[in-house]
């Protein structure tokens, strides 16, 4: 199955290296659409993903008409202003889970021309939002989830010692 996520215009490099981070992990595909509020060889945002950069599937994009023109989704728009909770939403193989810019979200011309597909985590209503990577992470998981975890480990192992020789902890 293949989940991607998509940065419309990020601006902070240690975001969009925590996200990328994230796609190497659970084998997402990355897409970001121009401008961007960095370069892509920026020290912060290779630091935050270093270790994982040679495992992604990236694309950019000059535009979100370019972006738009190259994928037809299902999209799912991610945003504050959303009537609709994004655990409700059923995230298909193939979705787009789509973020806009820390500092100032999707365009409201874009939301309204997808309402039904606009979703939002809950928070507190006098809080203004999560930070991006981490809003990108829950999203990630929630569709992950719904899919049983394709591909990825459920189940880890001690380092030193061995599950099998931990005391009954049931009784």
């Amino acid at each position: 199955m293949t989940l991607n996520l998509v940065l419309v215009e990020p601006q902070i490099p240690q975001n969009t290296g925590n996200i990328a981070r994230t796609c190497a992990v659970t084998g997402a595909r990355l897409h970001i659409v121009r401008p961007m509020g960095f370069a892509v060889d920026d020290k912060k945002l290779k630091r935050a993903g270093l270790d994982y950069w040679h495992l992604l599937d990236i694309t950019y994009y000059d535009s979100w008409a370019d972006f738009e023109g190259k994928n037809s989704g299902p999209f799912y728009f991610f945003t504050t202003k959303a009537r609709r909770v994004h655990s409700d939403a059923r995230y298909p193989d193939g979705a787009y889970l789509i973020f806009g810019r820390e500092d100032a979200g999707l365009p409201e011309e874009l939301l309204l021309a997808h309402p039904d597909a606009c979703v939002r985590i809950p928070m507190r209503p006098t809080l203004r939002s999560l930070n991006l990577s981490n809003s990108v992470a829950i999203a990630a998981y929630e569709a992950l989830r719904q899919w049983g975890y394709p591909d990825l480990e459920t189940r880890g192992n001690l380092a030193r010692l061995r599950w099998e020789d931990a005391a009954d902890c049931s009784e």
